[in-house]
């Protein structure tokens, strides 16, 4: 027995000692400030040095002083996811594009909203998604988070349902939608992810301002869009609701029982899974920078988003994060074996990307 406990002690050293920062790194999604990505800045740095997973991009506001932050034309853009992926170590350039209000390319074409789309018919869809997907993948992006899965079943809702960002409250219609924007995007070899995973579209409060409890709203048939399109979708979001009949401890983004258990044991997804932007209130006021980390890959989380949105003063860096989970795996508050499962699956969403 000593012996056994000796092996595996060893094996568990070298393990941490092969582990590679850049394998950390690719566990992240950040937004940055700036609109190049040269040689001497930062971001290139972090990218085709450090490893970085990835990016998400947001179109600069001219009005909002502070505001992210990326780029103000078509040219600037895609000068920008260029330059991204010049070094070749295949980053994932995201934005979030739904159509509506959530369009954070406005450049060359306004969008319908989710709610519109549904009342003008399939043939329709298939065209605007075509459209969309089109210019993203002109512009250099290869992720978008969308489209929405949650369903409008709360006409109170003031994030999804106030801005018609759901196809509608049947299931079966959401899932129809959600398949025909999967399918535009993949035309053009666009990763898309199904959000806000285990559904949003019953809440009443906002999850980018503070603590949300779906508790006594939630229903087992917001699962059914997921359920429909395990197969199809390349990532799944998850959102930072709070459900105690899900979890009676953490919100979904931080939750094993909701990530691990229920969405990639019992619905059984295999592809790579999402948090929610970290930085969004209803956690952020809860858990600290480390706590975050750390909850979210012991969950099952494989990607961290911080959009960096908040201050340009207090932006999250790749060079804080790497070290973060270096000190949680000397810790031993989470494990190599995760980050490496983590890592095969965003390497063979990134291989059939480039």
């Amino acid at each position: 027995m000593k012996k056994f406990i000796i092996f595996l002690s060893l094996t568990s050293s070298i393990l941490l000692a092969n582990l590679l920062d850049k394998e950390i790194a690719n566990m992240f999604i950040l937004g940055f400030y700036g609109t190049s990505a040269n040689s001497n800045t930062k971001i290139y740095n972090d990218i085709c040095n450090k490893g970085l997973g990835g990016v998400i991009l947001f179109q600069k506001n001219p009005i909002k002083r502070g505001s992210a932050k990326n780029f103000t034309n078509l040219n600037n853009l895609k000068k920008l996811t260029t330059n991204l992926k010049s070094c070749n170590t295949k980053p994932l350039i995201a934005v979030d594009q739904e159509g509506g209000f959530v369009q954070r390319v406005k450049l060359n074409k306004i969008y319908p909203k989710a709610s519109n789309i549904a009342k003008m018919g399939e043939d329709y869809a298939k065209n605007i998604y075509y459209q969309m997907a089109k210019e993203l993948n002109y512009l250099g992006i290869n992720l978008n988070f969308a489209p929405v899965a949650d369903l409008a079943l709360n006409p109170k809702n003031k994030v999804i349902v106030k801005w018609g960002r759901s196809y509608g409250s049947n299931p079966n219609i959401v899932t129809k939608y959600d398949k025909i924007f999967i399918n535009q995007m993949h035309k053009f070899n666009i990763a898309t992810s199904l959000k806000h995973f285990p559904g949003h579209g019953s809440s009443l409060g906002d999850t980018h301002k503070g603590f949300v409890d779906v508790t006594n709203l939630w229903k087992n048939i917001e699962l059914k869009p997921y359920i429909n399109l395990k197969n199809s979708t390349d990532t799944i979001m998850v959102a930072h609701i709070f459900n105690k009949k899900l979890d009676s401890l953490y919100p979904a983004s931080l939750s094993k029982r909701v990530i691990t258990n229920l969405l990639r044991e019992k619905i059984g997804f295999r592809g790579v899974i999402v948090s929610d932007d970290l930085q969004m209130g209803a956690i952020a006021k809860h858990y600290s920078l480390k706590k975050r980390v750390e909850l979210s890959i012991n969950a099952g989380v494989d990607i961290m988003l911080f959009a960096n949105q908040v201050n340009p003063k207090s932006v999250i860096s790749i060079d804080k994060l790497i070290k973060i989970t270096r000190e949680l795996l000397k810790e031993k508050k989470i494990s190599e074996i995760s980050i490496k499962e983590a890592n095969q699956r965003i390497n063979n969403l990134k291989q059939r990307l480039y």
